[in-house]
């Protein structure tokens, strides 16, 4: 076990998948001889050489078409997309390719690929840098979705993402690179469940990627008022855990969900409705989102405004409790 911290921990990740499978390589804008922007794959291209981990120019849908060509081969390319504004050139491909060739050649063409997304805000970063865009992928069948919030999560599920034979978006919180965490080489749970990261009893608070810290934040403040919340950290986005979330609904009869991303169309949306179907007997008050707002992410002077904080979950969960 190594204290890592969280970018340490990807770079951990995809070291051992390289070591493991020498058909894993590596895709991506600067990630070779520079290491990344955020320095995650520093280091990797002098281990694995050129032809592994592979500098590409700046054009995402030619990095995600690349990968697909290289899955029809039987590799299991790794492309990481700069940051999370830059996506939306590689869209086309990851919707109408990625996520479909399996279900279109009736099995016989598997889409091993995992497409790394740094994402969110709180970095005070530029235009296009600082986005959430995970909704638009988690509407999309034939895609896995899922959002670490810790080192060990970013380790183990990132081997998993990468070891699974169904295209994965791997959403990794660029403003929690930095925190450090106790990391083992066991994979632990499947990538595809929710995790209990405190144990409640009046609220089920759900958050994930980044907000899983702000959330257990939340519960400690909280507690000092004798309000006792519990915290999911959904992990997977699609599909979503729901047995782990309903069991906690049952139990509190509350619950607040809590992303960056805008409200409208949002994965906090989608929940609270498939719960609302699940648990109307248990629910003891309406569900309470708690998110960005519904406009273009603001310039960084303003993110602090837009990205939800400790105060704006306190009040969530004080509307949920009719307080």
């Amino acid at each position: 076990m190594s204290t890592l911290t969280l970018a340490k921990a990807i770079n951990a990740g995809l070291r051992r998948a390289m070591q493991d499978d020498e058909k894993v390589v590596l895709l991506g804008e600067d990630i070779g001889a520079l290491g990344g922007v955020f320095r995650v794959s520093d280091g990797l291209q002098a281990e694995f050489g050129a032809r592994r981990v592979i500098d590409t120019p700046l054009a995402e849908s030619a990095i995600i078409g690349t990968a697909v060509g290289l899955a029809y081969r039987g590799y299991r390319p790794v492309c990481e997309i700069q940051f999370d504004g830059f996506i939306y050139p590689g869209f086309d491909q990851i919707v109408s390719q990625v996520a479909k060739l399996h279900y279109r050649s009736r099995g016989a063409v598997k889409m091993p690929i995992t497409i790394r997304v740094p994402f969110g805000g709180g970095i005070g970063a530029a235009e296009h840098h600082s986005e959430s865009p995970e909704a638009y992928f988690a509407h999309t069948s034939g895609l896995r979705v899922i959002a670490v919030s810790n080192p060990q999560d970013a380790y183990s599920l990132l081997r998993q993402a990468i070891a699974n034979d169904d295209p994965v978006l791997y959403f990794e919180p660029k403003r929690r690179y930095h925190v450090k965490g106790e990391v083992a080489e066991e994979l632990g749970t499947s990538m595809e469940s929710a995790t209990v990261v405190t144990a409640g009893t009046d609220v089920t608070l759900l958050a994930y990627g980044p907000l899983v810290t702000t959330a257990a934040d939340a519960a400690v403040a909280a507690s000092d008022e004798g309000v006792s919340i519990e915290v999911i950290d959904l992990r997977s986005l699609a599909p979503i855990d729901y047995p782990t979330i309903e069991a906690s609904v049952r139990k509190t009869g509350r619950l607040v969900v809590t992303h960056e991303a805008a409200q409208s169309g949002g994965i906090g949306g989608e929940i609270i409705a498939a719960i609302t179907e699940r648990c109307f007997p248990f629910l003891e008050a309406a569900p309470v989102r708690v998110t960005g707002w519904d406009i273009p992410y603001p310039p960084a002077k303003l993110e602090t405004h837009f990205l939800p904080d400790l105060d704006r979950i306190l009040d969530g969960v004080d509307r949920v409790m009719g307080r």
